[in-house]
Parts: C-alpha cells; structure tokens; sequence
C-alpha cells in the first residue's frame, strides 16, 4: 500500500512538471493601485490583454485610433475590446475592477484572477482613461514592451509603476469642464473635437483644479513627472493540482512514520 502511494505521488509530480515545461495555462493575479496623492487623480477600471505581440492599440505623434478613444474618452474599452480580439484572436482579455466598484480612487485597489496559456500569449497590454479628463489616459505605445511570462509560466515582470510622465492625451478632445468625465455638472457624453494627436500629458491637467470631482473632493492634481500615480502588480496563483500533489505527499509520510 505504501509503494502504491508513493508511485502515485511521484507520477501526479511527473504530471504537473509536464505540465510546465510544456507551457500550458496559468492563472495571473493581476492588482492595481492607485498611488495618486488625496484628491488627485482617479482612473476608470483597467483594460487588459494577455497576447502574442501583435496588436498596437496607438502610437504617439499620430492620430488615436476609435480604440484607444474609447479608454481615453469614456474609460470603457467598447471599441479597445474588439479591434484586440479582431487582430490577435487568441488573446485573453479583460478588466480589473476596482473595490468598491466605480473609479479606483487615489488609495484604492482592486484586482482580478486570469488564466493565461504562456506559450501563445506572454505579452501585456493595457489601458485605463485617467479622470477627471476629457481624454487623457495610462497604456503601453509599444505591444512588446511587457513581456510578462515565459514560455513555461514563469513571471518575468512583478510590477509595472506608470509616474506623471507616463499619461497620455489621447489629442481627440479639447480640454476642458465641458465633456469631461467625473466631473460633477459635466457630461461625458459632450464632446468638442480636438483633431490633434496622441502625446504625452500631465500638467495641463491641472485646468480641473478646484472644481469639484463626481466623488465629492476638489480636484488637485499635486504630482509632478517622477511621482508614481499607478501600479499593476502580478502574481502567479498556484493551481489547485499542486495543492493536491503536496497533499498526497503529505499522506505518505504520515503513514510512512507510523510503519516505521
């Protein structure tokens, strides 16, 4: 009884090495942060993809795409979304969600699980409109600047920290109280077209100065170009058959001390 136990355990650990050397799935624990100081900015939740390296949301100096308008303008993704999945049709997709839900207000967190198969998808996107705005938002230009994984599984990023010089103006809507969203007395469905051109942006965030944000504070923007406002951290979460092997290996040895 005891060899047969034995057998069983060394071939699910035979099983669950095959398993990672062959590259197959594992589950990402994704986790934002929003380190902004008190009163300054909030981001709409997170749009992401685990893929190939094939799809490019944007690219700075040149018109936005409707894709990266629907992150920059409403925080939603609606167009991101699909234009992902029409290029890169492997690709897994998905958002992080604040906790509580709405915007991830300066201080808070929220995050969200998801299985990646690393040997087809080891590359990271992402994107999530920075409010209150009319258009600015945080994402990647480049869709090989973060290669997460390697081909078994293995993190190769832990954390990713957007500062002040990281945010984007999407160059698609003028500046401005009128049409910005999480503005109290403003509507984000208003709209004044702005012909311009995706750039780099944070300081003529400060025309919201003093007014009075949809979640009750005035608006400060305080950071400056080093300062970080955001964090995506990742952590590989174990699978449950691991757990199952290391109880079966447990079994083992209790019964191994009370043969001896």
């Amino acid at each position: 009884m005891r060899k047969q136990l034995q057998l069983q355990v060394l071939m699910a650990l035979a099983g669950a090495s095959a398993l990672s050397a062959s590259g197959q799935s594992v589950d990402i624990r994704v986790t934002v942060e929003n380190l902004a100081p008190t009163n300054s900015v909030a981001f709409a939740p997170l749009r992401v993809g685990f893929h190939s390296g094939v799809y490019d949301a944007f690219d700075n100096g040149a018109v936005a795409s409707d894709a990266i308008v629907s992150i920059a303008e409403g925080g939603s993704g609606s167009e991101w979304f699909p234009a992902f999945a029409s290029a890169d049709p492997g690709a897994t997709l998905g958002s992080v969600l604040p906790d509580p839900a709405g915007p991830l207000l300066p201080g808070g967190t929220g995050t969200a699980v998801f299985t990646v198969d690393a040997s087809v998808n080891p590359y990271f996107s992402f994107g999530a409109m920075v409010v209150p705005s009319n258009d600015y938002f945080i994402g990647n230009d480049s869709p090989t600047a973060y290669q997460l994984l390697d081909g078994s599984g293995n993190l190769l990023i832990s954390e990713i920290t957007q500062f002040g010089r990281d945010v984007w103006d999407a160059g698609s809507e003028v500046d401005g109280a009128f049409g910005a969203a999480f503005l109290q007395g403003s509507s984000n469905d208003d709209h004044v077209d702005e012909n311009g051109v995706v750039g780099f942006d944070f300081a003529d965030l400060d025309v919201f100065n003093g007014l009075t944000t949809a979640a009750g504070y005035t608006f400060d923007r305080q950071f400056g170009a080093d300062d970080a406002i955001y964090r995506i951290s990742f952590e590989v979460v174990p699978a449950p058959a691991s757990a199952s092997v290391l109880a079966m290996g447990g079994l083992v040895l209790t019964r191994r001390r009370r043969l001896v």
